[in-house]
């Protein structure tokens, strides 16, 4: 399996990406510019976390535009794997390629933290090997990470099991103290409706590591591993 990571200006969590899935999945990895349009083949894209173009205007909001961009959206389209991490997730809201939209956190700061999350469905490419009893801590850093969707998104997303991810205190307890930013649902995490477009705010390639004392995103990179299905 081949691996895409984009690199925005702005991204700052490429490397770190870039780093996890090589030494994860022991697959070739490769950086697409913004700029491009050849998606070199890949059988995944991430978009990364960062503050792409600045966070000017509206996160993702401009890198949304990038060339590379309608590549990965006919990609997507198509039947590609796409996930978003933090401001990926933010880009591929945006885009529309997954539903809702990240705003600015209730407390209107910048929040980086170690947060508790609650694997709410195992139906996808990114969670089949998790378990869903085990409160996983993954780094947050985002100011805008508070996910919103109207009454008709939220009711969808749960009928059709598209929620990954909501947070949770140590004991896997949704809580509204567990919120790190106001997400509605306490929801951390989704999946569009044809379960190829990935997106989360916490940072799982920054707790895959005995190097940081923590592996508890580890499991996310062995489920890509464990159930890949290459697009025809």
């Amino acid at each position: 399996m081949k691996f895409g990571v984009v690199v925005f200006p702005g991204s700052n969590c490429d490397e770190d990406l870039i780093h996890c899935l090589q030494q994860t999945t022991q697959q070739e990895v490769v950086r697409l510019w913004h700029k491009d349009h050849d998606l070199q083949g890949c059988d995944m894209i991430f978009l990364p976390g960062g503050f792409s173009y600045g966070d000017y205007l509206r996160s993702g909001a401009i890198a949304r535009f990038s060339p590379i961009m309608q590549n990965v959206i006919a990609f997507a389209n198509n039947g590609g794997f796409v996930m978003g991490i933090c401001n990926g997730f933010q880009i591929l809201c945006e885009a529309g390629l997954l539903p809702g939209a990240l705003i600015r956190n209730t407390n209107m700061k910048f929040t980086c933290d170690n947060v508790y999350l609650k694997t709410t469905s195992v139906n996808s490419l990114v969670t089949n090997s998790l378990d869903t009893n085990q409160a996983l801590k993954i780094p947050i850093a985002h100011g805008e990470g508070r996910y919103y969707a109207d009454e008709a998104t939220l009711k969808a997303l749960n009928d059709n099991d598209q929620i990954l991810f909501k947070y949770c205190d140590a004991a896997g307890n949704i809580t509204p103290e567990s919120n790190p930013n106001g997400s509605l649902q306490n929801i951390a995490g989704v999946t569009n409706s044809t379960r190829n477009v990935f997106g989360m705010m916490p940072h799982p390639e920054r707790a895959a590591s005995m190097e940081v004392f923590n592996t508890d995103g580890l499991g996310l990179f062995e489920s890509i591993m464990k159930s890949a299905k290459v697009p025809a």
